[in-house]
Order: C-alpha cells, then structure tokens, then sequence
C-alpha cells in the first residue's frame, strides 16, 4: 500500500486535525477510522471479533465503571486490533491513483508495519496532560458519553488512566519496531507538529 498513510497513536493526540491539514494540503484522500467504528461491528461477527461484541452487549456502568483500567485495556476490541482486517479492505477498494491518509488510534504499530514502508507512517504519543486538555475542551463543545454512566467522574478518571496505558504500549511498540513517534505535549503548535509530521513523510 505505497499510497497510503498512516497517522496513529493515541487519544487526543490532534491525529484528526493533522491528517485533515495533509488531505487538503496535498489532495489526499482522509479516511478516518473513527467514523467507520461502527459500520465495522455491523460487518463482523462474534467469531471473528469476540471481544467487540461482548463489549457491545454491556451496559454502561459495565463499561467503564465496573472493570479496572487494567482490564478495560487489555478487553478493549479495537485496542487488540479486532476488524483492523476490515480497515485494510476498506483501503484496497479506493482507487490507488491518489494518496490516502488514515488515522486513528486503531492503527497499531504490528499490524500497521507489514503494510507500510519507510516514511508512510507515525504515532502521536500524547502526554496524560495534554490528553485531559484535549478532551476537556472536547467534552465542553460535545458533552461526554460518560454522562450516561452512574459516576461520570469515576467513569473519566479509567478512561484516562486505560489510554494512558494505551499510549505507553504503544511507545514501547513504536520503538521496538523502530517506528516515528512524536510526543505530543503541547510545546508544538498545530502548525508545527503538521510540519514534522511532513518532514517524516518526506512531504
């Protein structure tokens, strides 16, 4: 997939907002593995993404309230790369005429290399307070999906710490590999990290 390009890493990290700033820059095409979350659970079944469906079939509370951060990690379907196959399908059936740019924090670092080459791929490392500044200010113009738990404030608290967990693995993975990863903490304005992330795709 030499047309394609990938922006991974973790919640809040401005994977949206740079990916969006290279597909009008350059004529890319975005795709955006938030937005297509749920056409893939309705593609998939209970064999093939066990995990995803038994997420589905809890409550809220059951959600985020009545599982460590722990296990909220290590159980969460799209963190374990389930339907990441379906992510792949979507991108074969796009005309390879025009490059794609692809974000989102299902783009784990294994599943991602055997696809990728040299300049086509990093994940943003968000900083936990970076991370809580995005998503303040997220929740204050969207409202927050943890209002519809039974303690909102228990609820944002193992989220925060579950993706926290998330972006460690994932800087551990990144360096394992021997993948770009830059760490977001707000030292860097939207400008400038969209410029280093250029100069990584050689843009």
């Amino acid at each position: 997939m030499r047309h394609v390009y990938w922006i991974g890493g973790g919640s809040g990290a401005g994977k949206s907002t740079i990916a969006r700033r290279l597909a009008g820059r350059h004529g890319w095409r975005l795709y955006a593995t938030d937005d297509v979350m749920a056409d893939h659970a309705r593609r998939t079944t209970a064999a093939e993404a066990p995990l995803l469906h038994a997420f589905m079939a809890m409550d809220m509370d059951e959600r985020w309230l009545r599982r460590s951060p722990r296990t909220m990690l290590d159980t969460f379907h799209w963190f374990r790369g389930e339907a990441f196959g379906l992510i792949v399908e979507d991108l074969a059936r796009m005309p390879r005429e025009t490059p794609v740019v692809v974000e989102g924090f299902r783009l784990l670092p294994h599943l991602v290399e055997p696809l990728t080459e040299p300049g086509h791929a990093v994940w943003l490392l968000p900083t936990p307070e970076f991370r809580r500044a995005a998503f303040r200010s997220r929740a204050a113009s969207e409202g927050s999906f943890t209002q519809r738990t039974g303690d909102p404030l228990r609820a944002e608290h193992n989220i925060a710490v579950r993706d926290a967990l998330f972006t460690e693995r994932l800087h551990e993975e990144t360096a394992r590999l021997g993948l770009p990863a830059l760490t977001v903490d707000g030292t860097l304005t939207e400008d400038e990290l969209a410029e280093r992330v250029s100069e990584i795709f050689r843009l």
